[in-house]
C-alpha cells in the first residue's frame, strides 16, 4: 500500500500543494498533520505502526519527515529495517529503484555510523587528548565506514562506491587500507 503523509508547521507553508502532490503520485491513504517544528508528530507517529514490509511512504520533501538531519536518518533506517520503501517526491529519492536503494543503504549506515559514534565529554570516557586528531576526520571517518560497508557485501565496485560517496577510487583504496581491508584491484573486474 502507498502511503502519503504531509506535513504544515506554518501557515505560510499550505497543505495543499503537498496533498496535491501527493495524490497526483497515486497515495492510497494520506495523513495530514498540522505541527510545529518540534518533535510532536501524533499522526507520524500512528503512520509508522501501520506501515508493513513492501508498503511504501511518500512524502512531498525530506524536511516534513524531520527538522534534523539525526532524526530524518534514524526514521529512515527504522524503514529500511521494516522492509518499507521511501520515496521523496521534491528530492527525487525513490527506494523503489536501484539507485534509490543505493542511496538508501548509504542513509542507513550514516545512520549506523551516527548511533556508534563515541561521544566526547570534557574528562569523560571516550574524551579525546588535546592535540591534532589523529587518522580520518569525522566526515572521512563517515565515509571509510560506508565504503567498508558496501565494498563487503561485494555488489558494487570501487569506482561506483567512489561514485555513491563522492571520492576518487584512489580514497576508496586509503579508506579500505585504513579500516584493514585488503582491496584486491585484481578482481574489480569480477565485481
Amino acid at each position: 500500500m502507498v502511503y502519503g503523509y504531509a506535513r504544515q508547521t506554518t501557515p505560510d507553508h499550505p497543505l495543499a500543494q503537498q496533498v496535491e502532490a501527493l495524490r497526483a503520485y497515486g497515495c492510497a491513504c494520506l495523513v495530514e498533520e498540522e505541527a510545529a517544528a518540534g518533535k510532536e508528530r501524533p499522526a507520524l507517529r500512528q503512520l509508522l505502526t501501520q506501515l508493513h514490509a513492501g508498503d511504501t511512504l511518500v512524502v512531498w520533501k525530506l524536511d516534513r519527515l524531520a527538522r534534523s538531519l539525526k532524526d530524518v536518518l534514524a526514521l529512515l533506517h527504522g524503514l529500511a529495517q521494516h522492509g518499507v520503501h521511501f520515496v521523496s517526491l521534491q528530492d527525487q529519492l525513490d527506494t523503489t529503484t536501484p539507485a534509490g536503494q543505493g542511496l538508501f543503504t548509504l542513509v542507513a549506515v550514516l545512520a549506523e555510523l551516527e548511533r556508534e559514534r563515541p561521544r566526547t565529554r570534557a574528562g569523560g570516557p571516550g574524551a579525546s587528548a588535546p592535540g591534532r586528531p589523529k587518522g580520518l576526520t569525522v566526515e572521512a571517518l563517515s565515509k571509510a565506514q560506508a565504503a567498508k560497508t558496501l565494498y563487503v557485501k561485494k555488489n558494487k565496485t570501487v569506482a561506483q562506491i567512489s561514485r555513491l560517496l563522492g571520492v576518487g577510487r584512489a580514497t576508496i583504496y586509503r579508506y579500505l587500507h585504513y579500516l584493514g581491508i585488503p582491496p584486491f584491484r585484481d578482481n574489480e573486474k569480477n565485481r
